[in-house]
């Protein structure tokens, strides 16, 4: 029988709904990131610079850029005869086909997936975070306490804190309370939803609570091995660590790669970030183009002017126009003399010439203002913006739009149009 010491298990099936147009046609984790990777090749990466060969990524929403992404995982020396890894999408059982509805119930219909490799200790990730993490230290530690369940946890702002799990733990680190999203926090040591469990623990609470509907890690599993007596450790992390859930902590995130010494590094020889990448002619950037601050993927054509913000692979941008503070993402097109300010723009859209993105003041986003905000004009990807229009702040655009779809050429802030067809 194959024997794995840890093997890993990551959740990527999520819609990632606050990142509104971005994902209304894929799953977040494979949402371009940093000019040629996608949110996924993150924690992929860190599992094979741990050591980690075996890796079950499930899928559910919007899969079919994620599963071509990931292929047989050759990018991140993953293409193993044992082990290796493997997409896990819900799959129809004997009886009954059923969709993950919750992080454990997911990991819970894979149970046979990891009995295959009876492993000691099995790592649940989420697909969605920029970070660097060694999880072979973090399993040491889970050894060295004997845990039945180790939580990677990092300090987190007093006033964010009700927006994670938090752990309250003992002078040796030991978890003496857990609390889901609490109210009124009374610690600030947040759980990055990056667990190690022995796998008999784990397997066990699988079991006893799979009848709980949208069975969850945070609210259902977690707690009840507290109640349970498991023995639970807080490993503190004081990397860096984005949850790249909402637009503005994306275009952040994007942002903080193009500093003069980055926060986050994409360049460590030691620490390297496995993208599959496809094979592309160098970058070209004319005689009349300026370029300051920025990440230029290759296959890209300069003909205009980019100041501060992050090109993916085979852009153009053609003469006169001017990028700001923007993110552009993989085979997008920028016509002449357009001016683009604070913009996040998606793969294959078009953009007219003499456009105007992000003009004016602000005003609160009418389609969704918790999603839409910080400034930003948000294009969805397969867009298309025609010649000659101007669009405000706090804006969203998806599908094909026509200059009929602009009163006076104009989309004002806060406004949107989203074409039928389109999910906001």
């Amino acid at each position: 029988m194959i024997k794995k010491e840890m093997i890993a298990m990551l959740l990527a099936g999520g819609q990632g709904s606050r990142l509104g147009v971005l994902t209304s046609k894929v799953a977040k984790p494979a949402v371009a990131f940093g000019g040629k990777y996608r949110i996924i090749d993150f924690p992929l990466s860190n599992c094979i610079n741990s050591g980690i060969d075996t890796v079950g990524v499930l899928t559910q929403y919007q899969p079919l850029r994620l599963n071509a992404h990931i292929g047989i995982g050759i990018p991140w020396d993953l293409d193993r005869n044992i082990g290796g890894v493997t997409v896990l999408p819900p799959y129809e059982k004997s009886g009954n086909s059923e969709w993950y509805t919750g992080t454990a119930n997911a990991i819970y219909q894979n149970l046979d997936y990891i009995d295959s490799y009876n492993p000691d200790y099995v790592l649940i990730l989420s697909g969605d975070h920029i970070y660097k993490m060694d999880y072979e230290v973090m399993l040491d530690y889970h050894k060295a306490n004997q845990a039945d369940v180790t939580i990677a946890t990092m300090p987190v702002p007093y006033e964010e804190a009700s927006r994670f799990g938090i752990v309250l733990t003992d002078d040796d680190n030991k978890i003496t309370e857990f609390e889901e999203k609490p109210e009124q926090p009374r610690g600030n040591l947040a759980s990055m939803g990056i667990y190690i469990f022995s796998w008999k623990i784990l397997k066990e609470a699988l079991i006893t609570k799979s009848e709980q509907s949208n069975c969850d890690f945070g609210k259902h599993i977690i707690p009840y091995c507290f109640e349970k007596g498991d023995r639970m450790f807080a490993y503190e992390y004081n990397g860096y660590w984005k949850d790249v859930g909402t637009l503005s902590s994306y275009w952040e995130a994007n942002m903080e790669l193009i500093n003069i010494i980055p926060v986050f590094n994409l360049y460590e020889e030691f620490w390297r970030i496995y993208t599959k990448s496809d094979t592309l002619p160098p970058q070209y950037i004319s005689e009349y183009a300026k370029v300051e601050r920025s990440i230029v993927s290759e296959g890209t054509s300069i003909y205009g002017e980019v100041y501060n913000s992050v090109i993916g692979a085979g852009v153009t941008i053609e003469e006169g126009a001017v990028v700001r503070d923007s993110i552009i993402m993989q085979n997008t097109s920028i016509g002449k003399g357009t001016k683009i300010n604070k913009a996040i723009i998606a793969e294959n859209v078009n953009i007219g010439f003499d456009v105007e993105l992000g003009i004016g003041d602000e005003a609160p986003s009418k389609l969704e203002p918790k999603i839409y905000n910080s400034g930003l004009v948000t294009i969805g990807e397969n867009s298309v913006v025609p010649n000659h229009v101007k669009v405000g702040k706090n804006t969203a655009i998806s599908g094909i739009t026509v200059a009929e779809d602009y009163p006076n050429g104009i989309l004002g802030s806060g406004e949107y149009i989203i074409k039928a067809g389109d999910v906001k």
